[in-house]
């Protein structure tokens, strides 16, 4: 399965993302993932939160443009060259990984999470369970 991304682009000044974190904190949202991108002129936010819905609804309430994106999380194993666990698979598949940042918590079993950005979400999922790798569902939001 995947999960929700919500991303917005912020005008690159200060403050702007400390603006973002307290709409969500006054409406008891978490931030449980999240990347920054900048230019010089603007920073693009990615991140999962505990409730993307309402994220969603929160941040166009308060005016910021928000895009929703399908992403993958994933459990990487906790050793030197664990990714290549999930890098194989997707590379294999001819699957393009666009960006990953890592969740700000462990999986089921303890290990690592990441999220990741691909072009084609539901072949990755289907290469990534096929070699084994553990992907989460909407159980990422609760961990």
């Amino acid at each position: 399965m995947s999960v929700k991304q919500i991303s917005v682009n912020l005008e690159n000044v200060p403050g702007k993302f400390m603006d973002v974190s307290e709409c969500l904190g006054r409406e008891g949202v978490n931030i449980r993932a999240i990347s920054v991108a900048d230019t010089s002129e603007v920073s693009t936010v990615r991140f999962v939160t505990d409730n993307p819905e309402k994220t969603a609804n929160v941040l166009r309430s308060n005016g910021y443009s928000v895009t929703e994106t399908d992403v993958i999380a994933v459990e990487v194993p906790d050793h030197p060259g664990g990714l290549r666990a999930v890098l194989k698979p997707l590379r294999e598949a001819k699957i393009n990984v666009l960006y990953f940042y890592t969740f700000l918590g462990r999986g089921e079993s303890g290990q690592p999470v990441v999220i990741i950005g691909v072009d084609k979400t539901k072949e990755a999922i289907e290469a990534l369970n096929k070699n084994w790798v553990h992907t989460f569902g909407k159980e990422i939001y609760s961990l």
